[in-house]
């Protein structure tokens, strides 16, 4: 049996020494093309032509919070107190308990399945997706050493730089574009660990340029430094968009209005998303009297997630 043992180790060393003179591939010229990604085709930059798969930056430097909080620029936010929350200090404004039993909420379900980047969609435009994205997001920074990173996708009508009052440029879709690398898209205001992305100039090629597997890659570069990730992304019903950002993202939260979102609507929006990754509605626009007592609606397969948020 020792020479049998002997023999198989003496084998196994010069099938290593072997291996160990072969030339190693080059990672930079083989890897597979960002096209493979979810199936999608390559859009080309509209300034220079060049195809996103080949425009995609090297990383810059290692990710670590260091880097970032070293490169990306605190800038003055002006926030719209009326819709944004949790920015005048007054924890009893309406609408800001909702928030907070949304945030147990998400972290309920994320002990039973893997939660950290969240898209946030609706039916319809104006149903307030971008109000819940904006609040959701700074009420998960209010809990102590969290940091969240919250990320204006929709590339049509962007509104989250309006509700933070800050530049909506340099941005997502300059970073899509290959005109910008990851930490100059990120800036931050005056609430402590709350970071954002906004939409960028807007362009006429928006599904083009979310579908070219940027977006995701970003995203896996960033998610070990974030706690959550909020994306809002355009209505799921006019667009292809919201469909193509949900393949990036760990869970989708829609958000329907009260005596608005068309019943049939809001069931083809559902319909663009799998069972698994629907993680539950957020009720906006309620009556005030009533709101204690609204309740949305679940099928069976969608988890106990659930908020009434003023609009």
């Amino acid at each position: 049996m020792s020479r049998i043992h002997e023999a198989l180790k003496k084998a196994e060393q010069e099938r290593a020494a072997a291996q160990a003179n072969q030339p190693q591939p080059s990672y930079a010229t083989s890897a597979a093309p960002e096209s493979a990604i979810d199936g999608m085709p390559v859009a080309s930059d509209p300034i220079s032509g060049v195809p996103f798969s080949s425009a995609i930056p090297p990383l810059a430097s290692p990710y670590n919070l260091d880097v970032l909080l070293a490169r990306c620029p605190q800038l003055p936010w002006q926030p719209d107190e009326k819709t944004m929350l949790f920015f005048n200090g007054d924890d009893g404004v309406r609408g800001t308990e909702e928030f907070r039993t949304l945030r147990s909420r998400l972290y309920h379900t994320r002990e039973k399945m893997p939660l950290k980047k969240i898209l946030v969609t609706s039916a319809l435009p104006k149903e307030g997706k971008s109000f819940t994205s904006a609040n959701l997001a700074q009420v998960l920074v209010r809990q102590h050493g969290r940091r969240v990173l919250l990320i204006d996708a929709d590339l049509r009508a962007p509104r989250l730089h309006m509700m933070l009052g800050t530049t909506a440029a340099p941005g997502l879709s300059e970073y899509l574009r290959g005109a910008c690398d990851e930490f100059s898209i990120v800036q931050r205001g005056q609430m402590e660990n709350l970071f954002f992305i906004p939409s960028g100039q807007q362009i006429a090629d928006a599904a083009e340029l979310i579908a070219n597997g940027k977006l995701k890659v970003f995203l896996q570069r960033v998610e070990p430094l974030f706690d959550w990730i909020i994306v809002d992304s355009p209505p799921a019903v006019p667009v292809s968009d919201a469909g193509i950002l949900a393949k990036a993202c760990d869970g989708v939260l829609m958000v329907v209005r009260s005596n608005s979102t068309p019943v049939d609507l809001a069931r083809r929006a559902r319909e663009e998303f799998p069972d698994e990754v629907l993680v539950g509605v957020v009720l906006n626009g309620t009556d005030h009297e009533a709101s204690a007592y609204s309740r949305y609606y679940y099928s069976a397969y969608v988890k106990n997630v659930t908020s009434e948020a003023k609009s």
